[in-house]
């Protein structure tokens, strides 16, 4: 039974599957792939962009297909890009209609379902709580459309990919196990038993969702769960509505590449709101950042029992001044640079300045013993996992005005920084931890996709009270600060800026979603801590967007319907005006200001 090592990277072995002439899983690399977000009607257009994403490395290129007439146009474009000597494969995205799915399964190589809505509900129009043998009903309705599916896939050798969506989990799933993680495992298993009893096994599965922390912790969970059934099927990740630029980046390999560097993960999408062949290389390079932890010696460390890899709980430290405890995750920043977002403390090479004007040391480990002369109320140490002797953590569990200044040089600095902290949970010791990285990046997404992966992970898992950032390139010290706490806001410990949940653009989309989201950002990017939704189409908006302050949705060709939380306020208003529209909608709850 596989496990993951906290300290030692071990890729999950799973089963391969065939999509076309590609190897899947196994000990295939990992595989990248987009979606088109042309109308899939539209031949010429949708053959052209598939050449585009393929030509920037997309192992696999997706395309919606809402009816029966977009699988059978997913067929043409498949045949007219074979014809130009593509063998990528294709896959079809399905969510309401099965019976477009039997078709697509015998027009391209793979078919993407979701369980959420797969089947109507048997309780339409019925709000009561399920009964058993109401839930076992809709079950067997499941099988007895799902099945056949099956068949055709067989007959034809196609693939599926089971894609749970938080925003889209069925009523039932919804009324027995509420909006959590376990409600999507179940979700999943159900087709998978289904999968199994018909001795189908050409299956990728994804569980995916905006939110970073339930993304990670729902794929642990399946994992887990998967592996006591003996079941290894691939896996594909995805943070959805992930947003674009900077954001996008951010949130995206957070998600994605903490649980590759868990070892987990077969295929990744990383869902941009730009144009699709703009995904290819951010995946690419996420894959290969996160691949060279395998490389790495292996670190000697106890596991802690204290730290639960299902449910985000923040180590519980000290509170040092403005850090630790209960003050949220601070950001030091190397010099002044007159930052946009102004940072916690500045960091010279043997003092922090913090913005209260206030001004304190910083030790190196070999001197720490000098500090007990020193009247600071903060003093700051720079350690490595190598000097936690039993000496060292004793003396940092009788100090309660010591910040460690934690850093890593080893090949795997996440599984040493690891390390680190499940060493002081085992000891109780609570001393409060800054997170440093340095990075030799003269491309800022460079910087934004590595740093994410290395410290959102251990942020989910409830380490660090903060980030210290650093750079050896051509990159500003305010963008490294912007870097520093885009992961927090992604890894949802703190809230510095405005924060967009937008879709990656598909051929549902019914409007221009770049420029769209551009208009929104330069209206409200000033609305600190507001959460808005950007959804192209209803089919995952409203879903996805369920936790957004407020939400702008596609209802049609040129018209929007906005959103307070989970509720449709205004339908389709005409695109030109719905802005506007949102903006006093906002200004009209109160969370406007100048």
């Amino acid at each position: 039974m596989w496990k993951v090592n906290p300290f030692k990277y071990n890729r999950r072995l799973s089963e391969e599957v065939l999509i076309g002439n590609l190897k899947l899983g196994g000990v295939n690399p990992v595989r990248v792939q987009s979606m088109a977000n042309t109308d899939t009607n539209d031949i010429e257009n949708s053959v052209d962009q598939c050449i585009r994403i393929v030509e920037a490395g997309a192992d696999l290129v997706r395309f919606t297909t809402q009816g029966i007439r977009e699988a059978e146009s997913a067929g043409v474009i498949r045949q007219k890009i074979r014809e130009k000597g593509y063998e990528t494969p294709l896959v079809a995205d399905i969510h309401f209609n099965a019976n477009a799915a039997d078709v697509a399964a015998t027009k391209v190589e793979k078919v993407r379902i979701n369980p959420g809505n797969y089947v109507g509900s048997v309780k339409i129009g019925d709000n009561s709580d399920y009964t058993d043998e109401e839930f076992a009903r809709e079950y067997e309705k499941i099988r007895a459309r799902f099945i056949p599916f099956l068949n055709i896939c067989k007959e034809n050798n196609t693939a599926i990919r089971i894609g749970v969506n938080h925003g889209s989990l069925s009523e039932r799933m919804m009324n027995r196990y509420g909006d959590t993680p376990q409600g999507m495992v179940e979700s999943c298993m159900e087709f998978l038993h289904i999968c199994r009893e018909q001795d189908f096994h050409n299956v990728v599965i994804s569980m995916k969702t905006s939110n970073t922390v339930m993304m990670v912790q729902v794929m642990r969970l399946l994992v887990d769960r998967m592996e006591a059934e003996d079941l290894h099927y691939p896996l594909h990740l995805g943070v959805t509505e992930a947003g674009d630029g900077e954001d996008g980046r951010i949130k995206s390999s957070v998600g994605i590449g903490g649980l590759l560097l868990d070892g987990i993960g077969d295929t990744v999408r990383v869902s941009l709101s730009e144009e699709p062949e703009a995904e290819i290389p951010v995946a690419r390079l996420l894959v290969e950042h996160t691949g060279k932890r395998k490389h790495a010696p292996a670190i000697e460390a106890v596991e802690s029992p204290l730290c639960s890899r299902y449910e985000y709980k923040r180590r519980e430290t000290n509170a040092v001044g403005k850090i630790g405890a209960e003050n949220v995750p601070v950001v030091l920043a190397s010099k002044d640079g007159g930052f946009a977002t102004i940072p916690d403390f500045l960091l010279t090479d043997d003092r922090v300045l913090s913005t209260d004007g206030s001004v304190y040391p910083v030790y190196e480990a070999d001197y720490v013993q000098t500090l007990l002369t020193d009247d600071s109320a903060v003093k700051f140490v720079r350690l490595q996992y190598a000097d936690l002797t039993e000496d060292m953590i004793l003396f940092l569990k009788n100090r309660t005005d010591v910040v460690v200044l934690l850093s890593s040089e080893h090949a795997d600095g996440v599984g040493e920084m690891r390390a680190f902290f499940h060493t002081l949970l085992n000891a109780d010791c609570r001393v409060p931890v800054i997170l440093c990285r340095e990075y030799s990046e003269t491309a800022l997404d460079h910087l934004q996709i590595k740093a994410a992966a290395d410290l959102g992970v251990l942020l989910i898992d409830g380490f660090g009270d903060g980030i210290f950032l650093t750079n050896k390139g051509a990159i500003t010290v305010e963008e490294i600060n912007s870097v520093a706490f885009g992961i927090l806001q992604a890894a949802r410990v703190r809230i510095s800026k405005t924060e967009y949940v937008s879709c990656p653009s598909c051929g549902r989309t019914m409007f221009n979603l770049q420029t769209v989201i551009a208009r929104i950002k330069a209206r409200t990017s000033h609305l600190k801590g507001l959460k808005i939704g950007i959804m192209g189409c209803i089919v995952n908006g409203p879903g996805e967007m369920a936790d957004s302050d407020y939400g702008y949705v596609g209802a049609g060709r040129g018209k929007v319907s906005l959103y307070k939380k989970k509720e449709c306020v205004e339908r389709n208003i005409p695109e030109d005006e719905a802005v506007d529209k949102l903006i006093e909608l906002i200004k009209s709850h109160g969370d406007w200001h100048e």
